[in-house]
């Protein structure tokens, strides 16, 4: 991820939503052929990175409705997990004319040239969950999204604290996320950071799962075969832990018990596996950004002065706080 810079923290209560994403670079309201909302109100274009778990698809209908609650005309593209989708897409924007650009970045690098082109526009370019790896920060406004690399290190400070007292070696298997984003490289690297001090912490295995279920299973049933003893697995997010819990499950083992499991984003499915037991300590990404985004977008708009980033709010959670938050939980 580019450099952080100071950030300010922005409380707010978020909203969950109701309808599900297109596959398109279509329109969730009436549109000029010019890309203006006819009616005069700001038109934002939004790039998503697919639906590849349930928090992005909380992340998307979070956005989808506070753009009607706001009265911005959204037009919404789901790129299926392709950086090309979203470059096709940012163009199809910028040709349309659209008042502002969001998207999150499938991966961090490559969009300089894309960029480039919706600045020579004039169309200002909000960066929501995921940032971009770029030298030119004046590509875009602001970043509203979580601290991933934080986030790494709340899930390595808990497994170190968890295992204080162990005097042998505590092997780890790593599920990591999609290979190049954002999350995936800072949420390693922050959990890095906080095991690096106690040497019992050994990292055996790590791959990718691609933050879906599906993979998230078939690595850990690798991982099972190839290696004789895993104490711990780190999952870089919720879907991936669910997809190896069945995995460990069918395996004969107990999760949470034989293989201790750390995992990021505090998803409703997670919640309901650590009040079973079966996922020991979850560190919150929140997904609901929708009202932040439009509230980002009309000061845009409007020509005022915003943060460079801007950090969500998130905590941890045990067992018994999950179980005890699981009856509210939006996503």
């Amino acid at each position: 991820m580019n450099k952080r810079v100071a950030a300010a923290v922005v409380a707010g209560a978020m909203i969950a939503a109701l309808s599900a994403c297109s596959s398109g670079a279509g329109s969730s309201g009436g549109t000029s052929s010019d890309g203006k909302g006819s009616d005069g109100k700001i038109t934002m274009g939004f790039s998503q990175v697919g639906a590849e778990s349930g928090w992005r698809t909380a992340n998307t209908k979070s956005v989808q409705e506070a753009a009607k609650k706001a009265g911005v005309t959204l037009k919404f593209s789901d790129a299926q997990q392709k950086q090309e989708n979203q470059i096709k897409a940012i163009r199809s924007f910028i040709q349309q004319k659209v008042d502002v650009i969001a998207f999150s970045p499938v991966v961090e690098s490559g969009w300089d040239t894309v960029l480039k082109e919706a600045k020579a526009a004039k169309i200002p370019v909000i960066l929501t969950d995921r940032a971009v790896d770029s030298k030119d920060e004046s590509l875009y406004v602001t970043f509203l999204g979580s601290d991933f690399v934080e986030e790494g290190k709340k899930a390595g400070d808990w497994l170190v604290k968890d295992y204080a007292a162990a005097t042998g070696e505590v092997n780890i298997v790593q599920l990591e996320g999609t290979t190049g984003s954002a999350p995936a490289n800072d949420r390693k690297s922050g959990f890095a950071d906080a095991i690096k001090g106690d040497p019992k912490f050994k990292v055996v295995a790590s791959q990718t799962g691609d933050f879906t279920r599906a993979k998230g299973k078939e690595v850990m049933q690798a991982f099972l075969k190839s290696q004789p003893k895993i104490d711990v697995l780190y999952a870089h997010n919720d879907d991936m832990a669910l997809g190896a819990i069945q995995a460990i499950e069918e395996a004969g083992k107990k999760p949470g018990k034989d293989i201790k499991i750390v995992s990021v984003d505090g998803v409703k499915d997670a919640f309901t596996a650590m009040s079973q037991g079966k996922i020991n300590f979850d560190v919150e990404c929140n997904p609901l950004l929708g009202d932040q985004l439009m509230e980002l977008a009309k000061k845009v708009k409007a020509g005022e002065t915003v943060e460079r980033r801007i950090k969500t709010v998130e905590g941890t959670f045990t067992p018994e706080q999950a179980t005890a938050a699981l009856p509210t939980r939006q996503y």
